[in-house]
């Protein structure tokens, strides 16, 4: 769970946290490759960005990787 004192995301970090939260599905988990699709077609970042989003979202924890797929912390 996101705490209320977890680091605030840059916007671009958190416009992709958005697009995934309304993307994704809430109570499965998703692989990469879904996630990016999601941030390239959602919100038109390149390859190399979306991986710097997700990765910040996975080192703050508003995403965590179970068996090498994505789950969405909830917030």
């Amino acid at each position: 769970m996101v705490s209320n004192s977890a680091p605030l995301l840059p916007p671009l970090a958190q416009d992709g946290f958005d697009a995934l939260i309304s993307a994704a599905p809430h109570d499965d988990s998703f692989s990469y490759d879904r996630a990016y699709t999601i941030l390239v077609e959602e919100e038109d970042l390149s390859q190399p960005a979306a991986g710097d989003i997700l990765e910040r979202l996975l080192l703050r924890g508003y995403l965590y990787e179970v068996d090498g797929e994505l789950r969405l912390t909830e917030p």
